[in-house]
């Protein structure tokens, strides 16, 4: 029997076993098989990237390894091919704690010795018209301390920049969001998840009938506006988590403060909410417009 026979057996019994109602199957993810060849339209260059670290703390944890890999997309959004990854480890100044490990598997063996090419991600990275990342609000500070490059580019997220709820798909970890789409990956390697990331934006959204990629770039591309609600009365806080209100401890990117990120035509009605229900008069609130050249950074507005 063949490989390509073989192949087709499995499929049968895949299939056999989805039709019989009882079983869900997944199929291993194969990027190269969700690329759509190119019609000859203008492309532009997105890079997924996605970094390991040490810890989830975004502001001490180092990187111990790096991944950006390059795509191309029309201006239709299809994905027409995919590039070669940047990817380097790094070896941090403490131990890997074991967590990590488990969860990773990096080792400390396995970085020994190695340092981040800074030039060398800088030039690479230069060429993206946009980067995009899964969780891109804990990837994009990681790398904006290691060089300004990251600073200079608009950013996307898959976790968030997608209506995956109203959409009917659960789950927002990279894994669970491609198993909705009945596909499996090997995941928490950087290079690994790149390649399952540039695979997810060329999924078809099930109720909308949108690509990812569109549903992220569109995202992307509205500004939104993050207002602060500042000086609320202390006892109103509950009522401003259950809105989706984060508390802002930095002073560095704005008011300490009860703060919501909204598009550009919900304002309006914020505000009115934030005078009516938080503060029972009329206020002026600090707010500012963020675009994909700040979204998912940590550094000052």
């Amino acid at each position: 029997m063949t490989n390509t026979d073989s192949e087709r057996c499995l499929e049968d019994l895949a299939r056999r076993l989805e039709a019989s109602g009882d079983f869900r199957v997944l199929r291993r993810l194969k990027l190269s098989e969700r690329i759509e060849p190119s019609d000859g339209v203008q492309t532009r260059t997105g890079m997924f990237l996605d970094v390991e670290s040490t810890g989830l703390d975004v502001r001490v944890s180092e990187i111990i390894e790096i991944s950006v890999t390059p795509f191309e997309y029309g201006l239709d959004e299809r994905i027409v091919s995919v590039g070669q990854p940047l990817h380097q480890f790094n070896e941090p100044a403490d131990p890997i704690p074991a967590e990590i490990t488990a969860i990773t598997g990096l080792t400390d063996e396995l970085v020994a010795g190695h340092r981040l090419d800074i030039p060398a991600i800088e030039a690479f990275v230069e060429q993206a018209n946009i980067i995009i990342a899964h969780n891109a609000a804990f990837d994009r500070p990681l790398v904006e301390r290691i060089s300004p490059i990251f600073s200079a580019k608009p950013w996307a997220c898959t976790m968030c920049d997608v209506p995956w709820k109203e959409e009917g798909v659960e789950g927002r970890r990279l894994s669970e969001l491609l198993s909705g789409f009945k596909y499996f990956f090997d995941a928490h390697r950087a290079v690994d998840d790149c390649e399952a990331g540039i695979a997810l934006l060329t999924m078809t959204l099930p109720k909308s009938g949108e690509r990812v990629l569109s549903s992220v770039l569109r995202t992307a591309r509205q500004p939104t506006w993050r207002i602060f609600a500042d000086a609320a009365p202390f006892e109103m806080k509950d009522v401003l988590k259950h809105r989706g209100y984060k508390w802002n401890a930095d002073r560095a990117l704005g008011p300490r403060a009860w703060w919501k990120e909204v598009p550009s035509d919900l304002v309006d009605a914020e505000v009115d909410f934030l005078q009516s229900e938080i503060f029972r008069s009329p206020v002026r609130l600090p707010m500012f417009e963020i675009t994909a050249f700040q979204r998912y950074s940590m550094r000052a507005i």
